[in-house]
């Protein structure tokens, strides 16, 4: 049991330092790591915990205390949770001081936008790595493209968007 603590505690550690741009970054990393090298469980459950993460309210990297919880209780749920948070919080609070002293300079403005399509694509890839695990048949994967074509041309309540997701997996499943 320490050895997978030990395990799970520098996993994400090092998440926590490469999340730039956003939890969701990391989530194809966490997933290969979770899933593909150390098996903890499948494609299909570690996209279901994605979705119980979204689904609670709160911060949308909820899936790192579910990872812990699944792979070793409430001993995994703390580790993962200290060891993904606090690194990248403590990174933040340091740069922040110095990214707000140089608020006027030119180079500042020059390195947010050459982010923008750094922290675009790995956003993309993420949801193309959860939808790729849910889609076990055609009907299920028809749902993901109407409900990615709902999320992004409609105003439409990402909840109201999940629902109609989870009705239609449901009667088409």
């Amino acid at each position: 049991m320490i050895g997978v603590l030990i395990t799970l505690a520098l996993l994400f550690t090092q998440l926590s330092v490469m999340a730039f741009g956003g939890g969701n970054t990391i989530l194809p990393e966490m997933q290969r790591e979770v899933v593909q090298n150390h098996h903890w469980m499948s494609a299909q459950e570690f996209s279901a915990l994605f979705a119980l993460a979204q689904a609670a309210p709160g911060p949308n990297m909820m899936i790192v205390p579910l990872v812990g919880w699944q792979v070793a209780g409430w001993a995994g749920l703390l580790v993962s949770s200290l060891a993904k948070f606090g690194p990248s919080s403590i990174i933040t609070l340091l740069v922040m001081r110095g990214w707000r002293r140089y608020k006027d300079r030119p180079w500042r403005q020059i390195v947010q936008s050459g982010l923008v399509p750094v922290t675009v694509g790995l956003v993309v890839s993420s949801g193309l790595l959860i939808a790729e695990a849910s889609a076990t048949s055609v009907a299920l994967g028809g749902v993901i493209l109407l409900c990615t074509a709902l999320a992004m041309n409609k105003k439409i309540h990402p909840l109201w968007v999940l629902a109609v997701g989870a009705v239609l997996g449901l009667v088409l499943a």
